[in-house]
């Protein structure tokens, strides 16, 4: 048999092999995997993500990816959420998949809701749990094949899975690729490990009305963490998936089908509607409480926190009050004295590039009834200013501060608690590509910061791709930790967005060059745009969170 040549590039050097042709990618995984300290989950084929299913058919460059990896822990993830639906069509009756939907991720857990009366109790996650691990210790081989979207569309129809029939009625493509497990067929958006043997680590829990698949982080991959119930955050996600449901929009193909039947204009301004409304809600609440002199918002990048904090100040004008906005970053230290990272860069995100203590200082001063000049940080020169911003608090005078370490209580602590009201904002999507593919709010809020840097500050989208790990990391260090201290928790992702930002953020995505570190990422996001239908963002109102990234705001964002 012909033989092929594959180069195989490893953290510790690379080494040049033969092989017969048709190899299995697999095979060389399991003769390369001492080498790594993690499951291999897939390979580079000369730049391109492959599945260890397939095979070396070429002269080829490879490197090995593991679930360390983010593409390659979501490939454990889909993996586990195939074997689970596989499992409930097994122990319910055959295409009863459609029984449950995955909805969204808080933590290491996944929730998953029940459908159709489907009754989440004890026994029923025992014989879940039991029919998994049943699939699992079989190794079954998951099989990937493409079929015409015509026939995938009447395929999914006759078993049930109405919302992929409507997915791919939107389809451009002629095919779909269709993944099958021991005779049960499914749609998932992205790669699979080859077989459910690789699926060794997870956990059921009950949770609420459904219950949480848990399974290992991409930074500790053989174990199981203790998953960590946040009702708050969960709560968040609940609401705007009831939401969703009010509107009848809960997949891509719902709101394909609402632009398609002229009712996206509608659809936007009911979505517009909900939010001011929480929006009111929350302003209300710090009136009653009284005494509420700090505001202190904190989210992950590109929440929506500007536009957010303008219209909780009018919304608290309307009571009679004076909101003064205040930014956290006007409190930097100057350059010189910002801590840095290991590789010499500057961590900005980190608590101790703060002047806590003049914060601390001022605001207590504030509090007081001093009048104080507040400083401006000059991010060109890198140092702090002062340009004659003084402030005085009156009876209704009450300041809305914006930063990042706005929940941690390390930032405020000569503050009073009962002068405080802390609101955590995230972009929390909660539509999903279909019930059994969730969208992640990351890649939500990617596109948004891609969208308004390149519009802000002329950053190509290679550009915040390749920052956008280290942002995560700052955000899972700073942020996330301190959410569930929040008073009140505010959900900023509008249901319609991804299709309006799809139209600004493509052009910036194909811009991405194949020679790039980021252009299989940008590939990624662009294969994941093509599920939608664009709209224009000219039917959107000129204070919608959206415009703080699309531009067209009446807010200096």
């Amino acid at each position: 048999m012909a033989e092929v040549t594959l180069k195989i590039k490893k953290d510790n050097g690379e080494e040049t092999i033969q092989a017969e042709r048709g190899t299995l990618f697999e095979e060389l995984a399991k003769r390369y995997q001492k080498d790594y300290d993690a499951q291999i989950a897939l390979v580079l084929e000369n730049g391109k993500i492959r599945e260890l299913s397939k095979s070396a058919k070429k002269d080829a460059e490879l490197q090995f990816i593991t679930v360390k990896r983010s593409s390659g822990h979501k490939s454990y993830v889909r993996t586990a959420i195939l074997i689970m639906v596989k499992a409930i069509d097994d122990i319910c009756g055959h295409d009863k998949s459609k029984l449950v939907k995955v909805e969204f991720a808080i933590g290491n857990g996944y929730y998953i809701s029940p459908k159709l009366g489907l009754k989440v109790d004890e026994a029923f996650l025992q014989k879940l749990d039991a029919r998994m691990r049943e699939l699992v210790d079989a190794k079954m081989p998951i099989r990937k094949f493409s079929i015409p979207t015509d026939d995938a569309r009447k395929m999914f129809a006759e078993a049930g899975m109405r919302d992929k029939d409507r997915l791919f009625r939107f389809r451009r493509g002629s095919s779909v690729n269709v993944y099958e497990l021991d005779g049960y067929r499914d749609y998932y958006y992205g790669y699979m490990l080859p077989d459910t043997s690789y699926i060794q680590h997870f956990r059921l829990e009950p949770y609420e009305d459904g219950f949480m698949l848990v399974l290992p982080t991409a930074a500790n991959p053989d174990q199981l963490e203790e998953f960590v119930p946040r009702k708050k955050l969960f709560g968040a996600l609940k609401t705007a998936d009831e939401w969703g449901n009010k509107l009848g929009v809960d997949t891509v193909g719902d709101l394909n089908e609402c632009i398609c039947d002229g009712r996206i204009g509608d659809l936007i301004l009911l979505q517009e509607a909900l939010q001011e409304r929480r929006i009111a809600e929350i302003a209300r609440e710090i009136v009653e409480r009284g005494g509420v002199k700090f505001v202190m918002i904190a989210g992950p990048s590109s929440s929506g926190k500007t536009t957010f904090s303008h219209r909780l100040s009018v919304q608290l004008a309307s009571y009679g009050l004076r909101p003064h906005p205040i930014g956290v970053d006007d409190y930097f230290k100057n350059r010189v004295d910002t801590p840095k990272h290991p590789d010499g860069s500057y961590n900005f995100e980190c608590l101790e590039a703060i002047d806590v203590e003049l914060f601390n200082k001022d605001m207590v001063a504030l509090l007081n009834g001093e009048t104080v000049e507040l400083p401006t940080f000059n991010f060109i020169t890198g140092t702090r200013e002062y340009k004659g911003n003084k402030k005085t608090l009156g009876k209704d005078d009450i300041l809305v501060i914006e930063g990042i370490h706005g929940l941690n209580d390390k930032m405020s602590h000569a503050l009073p608690v009962e002068s405080k009201y802390k609101i955590y904002i995230s972009a929390l999507t909660s539509l999903n590509i279909d019930e059994h593919n969730r969208i992640p709010t990351t890649d939500g809020r990617l596109l948004r910061r891609m969208v308004r840097d390149a519009r802000t500050r002329g950053a190509s989208a290679q550009r915040t791709i390749g920052m956008w790990p280290s942002v995560r990391q700052g955000e899972e260090e700073n942020i996330f930790p301190f959410q569930e201290s929040a008073d009140a928790t505010f959900n900023s992702a509008l249901i319609y967005e991804l299709a309006v930002l799809k139209q600004f953020a493509e052009p910036l995505l194909f811009s991405v060059k194949p020679d790039e570190p980021e252009y299989y990422e940008a590939k990624r996001m662009l294969k994941f745009l093509e599920y939608f239908l664009g709209v224009s963002s000219e039917h959107l109102p000129n204070n919608s969170i959206v415009r703080e990234f699309v531009g067209g705001s009446c807010f200096n964002v």
